[in-house]
Formats: C-alpha cells, sequence, structure tokens
C-alpha cells in the first residue's frame, strides 16, 4: 500500500518487510506498505530511515520494480530480514522540497498554457532548478505573464486534493493533458486552476509552493526548455544572490540595483586595455624579433614568448631557445628535442612537435642561456 497517497505529510509508519535480498547494487526490501515514494514521474524519491530488531539502516533509494503499480522496492545500506517489522520515517525535509517542486511545476505548467498555449510534454524535478519541456517555442513575454499567473496561483492559497476515478469517468474531468496510466486514474486538483493525472506527492495549499521564479529558457528539440526554481529553495537562491550583488555593489560603491554602469563602465575599460596591451605586444615581439634572429637564445618576457616563437617558425633552417625570467621556455628549429635533451638536465618538463615548450625550474635560467645550446 502507497500511504503517500493518501497523506503526503505524514513521516512515519509501520510496516513488515515482504521480500528482501542483496545483489551487486546492494540491499534491497519490498514492505507490506510504505511512506516511501518511489523516484517516477520526474520526481525524485524520497530517503529516510527503517528501525527493528535488526537495528536501523538508511534508505538510500526509492524505485518500482515495474512501472505503474509494480512493488516499490527500497534500497538500503544493510541486510533487513524477512518478515522483520519495521517502523519506517522519511527525510521530512527533502519530501517537503520535492513536493514544493512538484506542486510548483503544476501551478506553472498550467500558467504557461493559459499564457501562451504551452504544453507541457516533459519535467525534471531532480534538482533545486528544476525544468518543464514544451512542445512549442516560447516568447519571453508570455513566459514572464505565465510566471505572473503561477505566482498569483500561489497568493490564491488554493486547497490541493487528490482522488481517483476510472477510465470511463476520466471524460468528465478537463485534464491539462492526456494521463499516461490505464485503469484507475489519481487526479490532482489544484483549486480551479489545474487538474492533472498526477502519483506523486504534493502540497495542501499552494500558498506553500511560493515563491515560483523562472530563471531562463532555452530551445530544445524543437520546442523549449524553462528553468524555474520554487519554495524555499527559490527563496534561498534570492538570497545568495542578493548577498552577492551587495558586496559587489558596496566594492563599487554603489547600491545593488545601480551596479550594472560601473561594471558596463569597468568592461569597456578592460576591453580598450586589452587593446591597448595587444598593440605594445605586437610592438615589443617586433623589436625582439631582429635579436632572437642573431644571438638565437634570448630571456624574453614571458607574455610575448609563445608570439615571438611563432614568428620565428619562419626561419626554420635555424634553432632557437626562448626563455622567460620565470623558467618558460620555447625551443623550435631542426634541433629543438635536442635543446630539450639538455634543458631537462637543468631539471625542465615539457613537449611537443613544431615548437617545445615547457618550464624550467627558475633558479636554473641563468644556466639555460648558453648559446652553445642551440649550436
Amino acid at each position: 500500500m502507497r500511504l503517500y497517497q493518501e497523506d503526503s505529510y505524514a513521516t512515519r509508519f509501520q510496516a513488515r518487510v515482504v521480500r528482501a535480498w542483496s545483489d551487486e547494487q546492494g540491499h534491497h526490501a519490498v514492505l507490506s506498505e510504505t511512506l516511501f515514494y518511489p523516484e517516477s514521474g520526474g520526481q525524485p524519491a524520497d530517503t529516510g530511515v527503517l528501525r527493528g530488531g535488526f537495528g536501523e539502516v538508511r534508505v538510500l533509494h526509492v524505485y518500482e520494480e515495474a512501472k505503474a503499480f509494480g512493488d516499490v522496492v527500497h534500497r538500503v545500506d544493510g541486510p533487513i530480514p524477512e518478515g522483520a517489522e519495521v517502523e519506517g520515517e522519511i527525510d521530512w525535509n527533502r519530501r517537503f522540497r520535492h513536493m514544493q517542486r512538484h506542486t510548483a511545476q503544476h501551478i506553472l505548467s498550467q500558467a504557461l498554457l493559459r499564457a501562451g498555449g504551452y504544453h507541457t510534454i516533459a519535467v525534471s524535478l531532480d534538482s533545486p532548478v528544476c525544468t518543464v519541456d514544451l512542445e512549442e517555442e516560447v516568447e519571453e513575454a508570455k513566459l514572464q505573464e505565465a510566471e505572473a499567473l503561477a505566482n498569483f496561483a500561489v497568493y490564491a492559497d488554493y486547497p490541493i486534493e487528490a482522488f481517483w476515478v476510472s477510465e470511463e469517468e476520466l471524460a468528465r474531468y478537463p485534464l491539462r493533458r492526456p494521463p499516461k496510466v490505464q485503469g484507475q486514474v489519481r487526479l490532482v486538483r489544484i483549486g480551479d486552476f489545474d487538474l492533472a493525472a498526477c502519483g506523486g506527492t504534493h502540497l495542501r495549499t499552494s500558498a506553500q509552493a511560493g515563491p515560483i521564479k523562472v530563471l531562463k529558457w532555452e530551445r530544445y528539440k524543437g520546442g523549449s526548455r524553462v528553468y524555474f526554481m520554487a519554495g524555499w529553495e527559490a527563496l534561498e537562491d534570492y538570497h545568495a544572490k542578493h548577498a552577492l550583488l551587495s558586496r559587489l555593489a558596496l566594492s563599487f560603491s554603489t547600491s545593488p540595483l545601480e551596479l550594472e554602469k560601473p561594471v558596463r563602465r569597468l568592461q569597456e575599460e578592460v576591453y580598450a586595455l586589452k587593446g591597448e596591451n595587444l598593440e605594445l605586444k605586437e610592438a615589443l615581439v617586433e623589436a625582439l624579433l631582429p635579436r632572437a634572429l642573431e644571438e638565437r637564445v634570448l630571456l624574453v618576457p614571458a607574455p610575448v614568448l609563445g608570439d615571438l616563437a611563432k614568428r620565428l617558425l619562419s626561419w626554420s633552417e635555424k634553432t632557437f631557445l626562448l626563455l622567460s625570467p620565470e623558467g618558460r621556455f620555447a625551443a623550435l628549429g631542426p634541433g629543438r628535442q635536442e635543446v630539450l635533451e639538455r634543458l631537462k638536465a637543468l631539471g625542465a618538463k615539457g613537449g611537443g612537435k613544431e615548437v617545445v615548450q615547457g618550464s624550467l625550474p627558475k633558479e636554473k635560467v641563468a644556466a639555460a642561456l648558453d648559446p652553445s645550446l642551440v649550436s
């Protein structure tokens, strides 16, 4: 018996171990009844503990042995004897957050349908950032409208109820999407806002699902994927982002909402400096090139070592060694591998085909500035 479908707020229950076994994936148990929700419909499984005369084991995962109405299997961290009486306790914090995600998804899916005629075809609720996959490509304005509508549904504090109907009775109910199961079908109604077939756990009222915050959307498989957060997790996300913005605003001596201007100004300054830096590097490479061609072993600033090596590739008949004060080096030309072998005696490490690159201890740079290395 699936007790979670009768009362999604219950946290403890008594049961008997009907079946138990162990395999390469761990220890498993089927109970006479359970409050543990098995992973299905995009909603993650519950976790918790089972206690009995055997001691206590943690419930690591819960899954259905077969889809729809197969046995609910509990994967635990230790063996359980068949026939044992157990007390189960779910992780309530995890369950409540999952219910906030799931109820929020129902609300948002209905809001998307009303705001833009967008049909939900798949959902994922296995992390704080949840997703709803839509058949159609969304418009930003319609998405904002749907978010507002979803939160109005939260504020309306609609009662939420679950009930069973037969296949024959389904035609009487205006469902948001047709059910995927046959026979008796469990429906979840959120006031007069939403009605959908669902076997998952849900909140008692829509107010407990809020706030619902859409984060972004992207094109996905010819339709759209909408990312959202809900409940405590949305609030925690807001706290983290607000704290970050406040710290950044403080460093710019401004307020969080005025942060964009100084950041853009800083970006423009960085882009300008990058351009100037590139020009200076190019000028330095041009200035160093004649010396490099003449001396062939040269100490150069690390930022231009790679660019200067590329320029020297045009003189493929000569061997060159470029070193930086920090110990970086580049060897090129017909004798580059021999140069590398001699540098290894100084503790160098490196490799490469056309240009041999690497590093050696900083204190060995002076010893490596030896013209005989390339002769």
